[in-house]
Parts: structure tokens; C-alpha cells; sequence
């Protein structure tokens, strides 16, 4: 039987030979020595006698045995030859009791090179096996801040916590994300039990995730378990069936065929004006009382009365009421953190509800799972940056009010420096900042920004801090309710327990509502979702009307023209707070002279422009509101503070 299977072998081999050959590439196995020098071999750990998996044995130490094998280590040696009996002989030892001695292998960037055992190898993945037994060098590749050895650098942290060396990612921060999506702190070690755990669910995942065709994609294994986990959760695939995860894995096989895009999401900066269309035949005759009403509900964090946020949004929900009057049913859950979101949502689902807005990034993990679980309703949340397919996010490009609101603190300022503060350091956000600061700098080029954060105390706090160094005028939240006392809104001049404002970033919710609901009713909304592959986000502006600014009377006329100025030159194109050159803390230049930011750059900034005080605050410092907020939508300065 063992020359039987040997002949099988060679067959693969020597097929493989040939399609390798014809391509153009070499038929044998890669060798390490080839593309790793002497140098780096000094680099080296020793990790022990530990199992490996196969299919990342790709290669040989040095050249003596290459010609041997195949690239898939299938033999290539003659049936009658030493080399052939020897791996009969090892053949035969694992039909009758397995193959047990460890071969010796050293790993590049999770990719093991043999040493010795050869054949072992050979011979175990011909019969398809997972693992084999191995003594392991690891040899350390030189950090160059290239993203693909910055990846390996996350990987043998993640290892060293977990000595789990199977799984593999393709994007950065997707081992920590792992951690936490198990329930672990960042470096938190795994037990024995932990580890076996989570290699039965990740080959039974793995099963299912080739079943649906996940061999076609480029992404990674890892990458689509990541997928998954971040909406059903980990205990979907405890206890459960092969049927059952295959059934799961089919139902979000969109969210996992998105992990293979290298620029997974699509953003939307305008409104696309639908196609002009001639009803249907059919709807001449449907009287207009027979038209499905669209129930719309929203759910909300916090209530109205503690959260100008919430109220904010509450407005945008009258606003509906009032536009679309009978044609539409609209309906606000509030406190929906206070217990299971997801039940808050199922709730509104089961009522009829068949579009529905969540309004605050800690409401998307829920918001999520809901959407995949009823593709029949449409679920919107507002948060920005967030790939995934099910559900779109909404967010406003409020930093473009932001530097307008700049240029005006700029022009009064004079010798004095000017106060920001900010709540979350989250997408977006720190794009507002640095859009006021480069305003400031327009109209002021050598006044400072003083940055403080209401997340780390609390708002009070910082407008106190800010107040102690001298500084009067402090921008701080956006517009939400007029002649609420004690808040701070938009641009302020302060005088002790005195203040006046000057300039007034708005959310116009009611606006955005409007469009998007006008969008699902014409279906362009669901047009777009199909004539896209990626996460839709959209991220509108001042051109959209859905943001805008109120400037006091107080303010000069000239100020006043400035800002009409730069408003309409912002709408229509000609301005951009983010072109070139700009600079940051530590002198880089970011933007280069002449160049316009683009939109994903903005959105993911991490960095803060040159005459900005202050910094992205750490993890720990945040408040619980704070940390779970930028867990799911915190910019990556700040989920790498986290300890």
C-alpha cells in the first residue's frame, strides 16, 4: 500500500513541477537562506518543541534538499530510489501508529522553513494532516515600519499571550481586536482550556468558512472569524453543530466576503440625486391611501433631557413628523444602554418598525447584529469609519463648520491663544480639531490652541482649565438646545461665570432624516447597496445643508463677511480646510503644498497640526462612556494607549 500512495504522490508532484514550470516560476521549494541573511540569523528566539501547523511549512532551511520536492513538499524522486523507499517506509509508520518525532524548522514571519524532516512532512501532508511536531528557531525580521513586519511585530505579541500560532490576520489591530471580542485584556495569557477552546471553534469555523468558498477569497481564515465574531459573539460557535455554524456563516457571508477589500468602505460625501423614473403601470392603480406607510424608529443612548446629543437628534425626529405628516409613523426609545440594546431593538422590529436609526456609535455592535438577523429592515447608525455591509452609518462633516469657527476665533484673538474642547477621541473628531486649529492659524498664524478633553473629567473641568491659563475664548460642544444655562456652546467669549456667544456649529438632523428617508422611498437607497460591494457610509457637509454655522451679531461685520466667504467657498469646492501644506506637532509635513487631504485620511487623523497644545489623551484616562465609545470607533493614537 505505501508504494501505492508514494506513486500518488510523485503524480502531484510531478504535476505540479509542470504547471510551475510553465508559468514562469520555480517548481521547488523556497529557501530560506535565499531571502534571509546571515545578519538577521543572529536574531533569533528559541520557541521550543511546539505543534506547527502544516500549511504554513513552506520552504527549506539551505539548498541541499530542494530539488527533492515539489513547492508543496510532494516527492520528485524516482519510485525506485533510496529516497523513495525511505518514504514508503515513514508511509507505512504513520498508517500504524503516527508520526511522533518532532522535525526542526526555523520560522520567518509565521512561515516555517524544515531543517530536518523532510519527509515527515512530505509524507503528513500528503495524508492532509493539520499539525505536525516541531523544534523552533524564530528568526526576528528587522522592524522597518512597513505595514507587513508591523503585522508579524502584533502577531508575536499575540502569540506570546496565547501560543496561538494558526490563525493570521491581514489587517493591523485585529489581534487585539480578537482579544477583547474573547473577553481579554490586551497581554492577557491564555489557559490550556482557553486554547483548546478556541482551536476547536476555529477549525470548525474553518469548515464551514471552505464549505461557502472562502478558498476563492484573498482574505485570511482569521480575517473572516473576526467577521463573525464581532456579531454573533464567541459563544456562536461553542456547543454548537457543523450545520448550525455553516447555516450562521452562510447568513453573514456578505460581512465576510468584505474582509477581502483592501479600501472596504464606500463614502458617500453628497447625496446622489436619484434617477428620474417613470412609475410603474401598476401604481397608476393603486389608490394612495394603499401606500406601505414607513414606520421609522429611533433609538437613542440617553434621553433627551441629559444629553444634548439625544436632543439633537429628537428635533430631527419632529422634523420628520412635520414634513412628511400621514405618510410616515416615526417613534424614540431612549436609555436603550441601560439594558440589552439588542432587545430595545427586536422590540421596535416586532412593532413594525421597518427603518430605524440608532443614534450613537455604542449602539452598533447591537445595531449590527439586528440588521443580519432581519435583512428586511433597514438600519442605519451614526457613526463614521465602520466597514461593515449590513447596516450603513451616517455621520456629518462637521469639520468643515469647524474651521470657519476657527477663522472667526483667529480674527478676535489677537495676542491671546484660543481653548478647544473635545469629548471623544474618536473618528471625525480630531479632524475637528485640527480644522479649527488651521482656521486659527488662517486668519492668526501664530496663536496657539489649547486642547482639553470633557471625556477625561468632565466638561466643566476643562472649560476650568482652560480658564486658569487666561484663555477666554474656548470653542467647545456643537449647537443641540438654545438657552440651556450652564453649557457652552460653539465658539464663547468668558468672563467668570459670564458668556457670550459668538459662532454656532448646528447639526441639522431634521435635514439629513429628510434626505435619507426621501432616498429608501425613491429607491436610490437600495440601488446603491447593490451597485456597491463595500460598507456604505455616508458623510455629508455644508454643500448638503445638513451642517451649518450661526454667527452672533456681536461678531464684526468684516468677521461676519469672512465667514459668508469661506462658507460659500467650502460648498462649492474652492476651499478645503484640509490643502496643503500643513505640518504637525512635531514638524512633519503631513499635507504637502498644493495637495487636498482625501476623505480617508481625514477621517482616520491621529495626528494633531502645529499650533495645537495639548494631545490625544490615553485609554485609561477616559471616562466608562469614553472607553466603550472609542472601542468601537476610537482613532488608533488612542486605542494604542490602552494598557
Amino acid at each position: 500500500m505505501p508504494n501505492l500512495y508514494y506513486y500518488e504522490a510523485l503524480k502531484r508532484g510531478q504535476k505540479e513541477f509542470r504547471s510551475c514550470t510553465a508559468r514562469g516560476e520555480s517548481p521547488y521549494l523556497p529557501v530560506l537562506s535565499e531571502f534571509v541573511g546571515e545578519e538577521q540569523l543572529g536574531h533569533t528566539t528559541n520557541l521550543g518543541t511546539i505543534l506547527i501547523p502544516l500549511e504554513f511549512v513552506v520552504g527549506t532551511k539551505s539548498l541541499g534538499r530542494t530539488q527533492s520536492f515539489s513547492r508543496s513538499f510532494m516527492p520528485l524522486m524516482g519510485a525506485n530510489t533510496e529516497f523513495a523507499g525511505k518514504w514508503q517506509r515513514l508511509c507505512q509508520a504513520h498508517l500504524e501508529e503516527g508520526i511522533w518525532d518532532p522535525i526542526k524548522v526555523w520560522e520567518y514571519r509565521n512561515r516555517f522553513y524544515v531543517e530536518e524532516g523532510h519527509k515527515r512532512v512530505s509524507v503528513l501532508k500528503f495524508f492532509d494532516a493539520n499539525s505536525i511536531s516541531a523544534q523552533v528557531t524564530r528568526i526576528l525580521p528587522q522592524r522597518d515600519g512597513s505595514r507587513e513586519i508591523e503585522l508579524y511585530y502584533e502577531f508575536v505579541d499575540f502569540y506570546q499571550c496565547s501560543r496561538i500560532n494558526f490563525l493570521e490576520f491581514s489587517k493591523p489591530g485585529s489581534y487585539a481586536e480578537l482579544q477583547k471580542q474573547l473577553g481579554k485584556q490586551p497581554g492577557q495569557a491564555w489557559s490550556e482550556n482557553d486554547r483548546r477552546d478556541f482551536s476547536t471553534a476555529y477549525y470548525r469555523f474553518h469548515q464551514a468558512y471552505e464549505a461557502q468558498g472562502g478558498d476563492r477569497l484573498t482574505s485570511t481564515v482569521g480575517d473572516a472569524m473576526l467577521a463573525f465574531l464581532k456579531i454573533y459573539g464567541y459563544e456562536a460557535l461553542m456547543g454548537k453543530s457543523a450545520e448550525e455554524i455553516q447555516t450562521a456563516v452562510a447568513h453573514v457571508w456578505e460581512e465576510i466576503t468584505l474582509q477581502q477589500e483592501e479600501e472596504p468602505i464606500d463614502v458617500k460625501l453628497f447625496p446622489e440625486e436619484a434617477e428620474k423614473k417613470s412609475p410603474s403601470l401598476f401604481s397608476w392603480f393603486l389608490p394612495k391611501g394603499e401606500q406601505k406607510l414607513l414606520k421609522v424608529a429611533f433609538l437613542h443612548d440617553k434621553d433627551p433631557e441629559r444629553s444634548d446629543w439625544t436632543y439633537g437628534h429628537e428635533r430631527g425626529r419632529k422634523h420628520l413628523d412635520r414634513v412628511f405628516k400621514d405618510g410616515l409613523e416615526t417613534t424614540a426609545q431612549f436609555n436603550a444602554m441601560d439594558g440589552d440594546p439588542l432587545e430595545a431593538l427586536q422590540k421596535v422590529i416586532h412593532e413594525g418598525s421597518n427603518v430605524i436609526f440608532t443614534t450613537s456609535p455604542l449602539l452598533l455592535p447591537a445595531s449590527l447584529r439586528a440588521a443580519v438577523d432581519h435583512p428586511e429592515v433597514t438600519i442605519l447608525n451614526c457613526s463614521l469609519n465602520t466597514s461593515h455591509r449590513y447596516i450603513r452609518t451616517y455621520y456629518a462633516r462637521m469639520y468643515e463648520v469647524k474651521f470657519i469657527t476657527g477663522a472667526i476665533a483667529g480674527a478676535l484673538a489677537g495676542d491671546n491663544p484660543v481653548g478647544y474642547i473635545c469629548d471623544y477621541p474618536i473618528f471625525g473628531q480630531v479632524a475637528g480639531i485640527n480644522a479649527f486649529a488651521l482656521g486659527v492659524q488662517l486668519t492668526n498664524p501664530l496663536a496657539r490652541v489649547y486642547l482639553e478633553w470633557s471625556s477625561v473629567e468632565d466638561a466643566k473641568t476643562a472649560v476650568q482649565r482652560l480658564t486658569e491659563k487666561g484663555i477666554r475664548l474656548i470653542s467647545a460642544q456643537d449647537l443641540a438646545r438654545r438657552g440651556a444655562p450652564g453649557h457652552n456652546f460653539g465658539l464663547s467669549l468668558i468672563e467668570g461665570d459670564h458668556q457670550v456667544n459668538l459662532a454656532m456649529p448646528v447639526w441639522r438632523w431634521g435635514t439629513y432624516y429628510e434626505a435619507i428617508l426621501r432616498r429608501i422611498r425613491d429607491r436610490s437607497f437600495q440601488m446603491e447597496y447593490q451597485e456597491s460591494h463595500k460598507a456604505l457610509n455616508y458623510y455629508w457637509g455644508l454643500a448638503s445643508g445638513v451642517v451649518d454655522l450661526h454667527c452672533s451679531f456681536r461678531l464684526p461685520d468684516s468677521t461676519r463677511k469672512l465667514a459668508d466667504l469661506l462658507r460659500d467657498g467650502i460648498r462649492s469646492g474652492s476651499c478645503h480646510p484640509f490643502r496643503g501644506p500643513i505640518y504637525d506637532q512635531g514638524g512633519t509635513k503631513q499635507v504637502a503644498e498644493g495637495d487636498t487631504l482625501d476623505v480617508e485620511r481625514i477621517i482616520t487623523m491621529d495626528w494633531l497640526v502645529e499650533n495645537v497644545v495639548g494631545s490625544l489623551p490615553a485609554y485609561d484616562e477616559l471616562s466608562p462612556t469614553g472607553k466603550a465609545t472609542v472601542g468601537i470607533v476610537g482613532v488608533d493614537a488612542t486605542k494604542e494607549k490602552q494598557s
